[in-house]
């Protein structure tokens, strides 16, 4: 554990496990301080991965179906996703800044409810990035092979793969160097449409007319399609918000963990706020919400709007470059989700391997074998192997919040009052915003049942998380809870 952190105030149940015990000041190790992973990702790092975590290419092109979906009351589904978002990051800011971990809320987990929560949920979350590496890969391959169709589209994924592969493999550094360009692009991308969006809403911006409030309040009204939409389109939006906790798993590699962890967690809400809920705004308050144009590809609708040529082409640009952050991202996450869980013996012990440079390179080799899998299985079997397997998926985020949301209630019950007051950061109204992020996240999960589109996505990942859980049960049903 980091000497700044609140080892002297924390119980048991708050201090550090197998993976950073006998840690060295700027490390995180294990028992007997042999693997340690470097801590050299620099505050800017961290910052840049904590402001755009969460933009991924389903703002830029998925959110067209959740306008479709309800209207401009979208944003009431965005602030209300957000608003979990935001709850979950806090409780988990909370943990990790009295325990900064590479494991993050598999190893809260561990304390909080069990070795067989925390072996499930460390297994579920590194099987979704696992997955997801899958999918943007072809992504991004479709997106290159439009622009040299020459080449084949999977051999455009073979090295998008190979090239982020190396990235994670050299040094954490290298990493952190290319998510910081990565997101520099992303956000300037979102504060320059934000800004265009303001002017031509205001009626300042040559050949478009100020919009008013017709394009929000005409075609149906501000719920065209009835209140029940907007919960369909938060089911909708709601995963999108996904890979915010991957700045608190980040920070175990940071300079400054626990000052890091404030900084990505106090950063969620205006984050949340500005590029999602705002440039959402901007789409439907500039366009109709029910053009054929906005469906298909918001943004890129709105840039054409403002006049700019290319618009495709520049659209483009930032959709592969957020395929590329969460490649990246990806990658990194699942490996180090991997690493912990060996580390705790979760996994195989040759996953606890670390390079001189502080990678823990079996992990990411690992993980990157796995999502050359999916990719291959993405071209031969797209809508039976592969479809069912991204399906085992779907639920994994609401699983994962939920995991975060009860431990934290747990961990928080079982400090003194003096240890709650030493707490860098806290909850918000504890325990009464934590209910209700937990009453929300169920709501979500019943909500994804009844919906007919995404009920077999929940079943399936339901019945993968009852088989971890069952092998974590049987596992570590003789065994004790770890202390300190």
């Amino acid at each position: 554990m980091a000497p700044d952190s609140l080892a002297s105030t924390t119980p048991p149940t708050l201090s550090t496990t197998a993976d950073a015990a006998s840690a060295s000041p700027g490390s995180l190790g294990v028992p007997g301080g042999t693997p340690q992973l470097s801590r050299t990702l620099k505050p800017r790092h961290l910052s840049m991965i904590a402001i755009a975590g969460v933009i991924g290419a389903g703002l830029f092109v998925g959110s067209g179906a959740a306008i479709k979906e309800a209207g401009p009351g979208i944003l009431v589904a965005y602030a209300a996703a957000g608003f979990v978002v935001i709850l979950v990051m806090r409780m988990l800011g909370e943990m990790a800044a009295a325990s900064p971990e590479t494991g993050s809320f598999s190893a809260y987990a561990d304390r909080a409810l069990g070795r067989w929560a925390g072996f499930s949920i460390g297994w579920l979350y590194a099987w979704f990035w696992i997955i997801v590496l899958g999918i943007e890969a072809t992504a991004g391959a479709a997106i290159v092979h439009r622009w040299v169709p020459g080449v084949d589209q999977w051999v455009w994924a073979l090295v998008l793969m190979v090239l982020l592969t190396l990235t994670n493999v050299a040094s954490v550094k290298s990493f952190g160097e290319f998510e910081f360009w990565f997101a520099s692009i992303k956000v300037a991308a979102i504060v320059v449409f934000l800004l265009l969006g303001v002017v031509a809403i205001l009626g300042l911006m040559p050949g478009v007319p100020a919009p008013g409030l017709s394009n929000l309040t005409g075609q149906g009204g501000f719920f065209p399609n009835g209140s029940g939409a907007v919960l369909g389109g938060v089911l909708v939006v709601v995963f999108s918000f996904f890979g915010a906790e991957i700045a608190t798993i980040a920070a175990g590699e940071s300079e400054n963990p626990v000052d890091a962890v404030r900084k990505a967690v106090r950063s969620t809400v205006w984050r949340i706020l500005i590029f999602y809920i705002g440039s959402i705004a901007v789409v439907v308050t500039v366009l109709p919400w029910d053009a054929a144009s906005v469906t298909k590809s918001p943004y890129v609708a709105a840039i054409e709007l403002y006049g700019i040529p290319g618009a495709g082409t520049i659209m483009d640009i930032i959709v592969l470059t957020s395929v590329l952050s969460c490649l990246n991202s990806g990658l990194y996450t699942a490996s180090r989700m991997l690493f912990s869980l060996a580390v705790r013996g979760d996994a195989p012990k040759a996953w606890t391997h670390i390079s001189k440079r502080g990678v823990p390179r079996s992990a990411v080799l690992a993980s990157t074998v796995v999502g050359f899998l999916t990719v291959g299985l993405n071209y031969l079997a797209p809508d039976t192997v592969f479809l069912f397997l991204v399906n085992t998926s779907g639920a994994i985020a609401l699983f994962v919040w939920l995991v975060i949301a009860v431990s934290q209630l747990i961990l928080r019950r079982r400090l003194s009052p003096e240890q709650t007051r030493a707490l860098s950061l806290k909850m918000w109204l504890f325990p009464y915003l934590t209910w209700f992020a937990i009453a929300s996240i169920l709501a979500l999960l019943v909500g994804m049942l009844v919906i007919e589109k995404t009920r077999e996505s929940l079943l399936l990942s339901v019945l993968l998380a009852a088989v971890l859980v069952t092998v974590g049960v049987l596992r570590y049903r003789k065994r004790p809870l770890p202390v300190a």
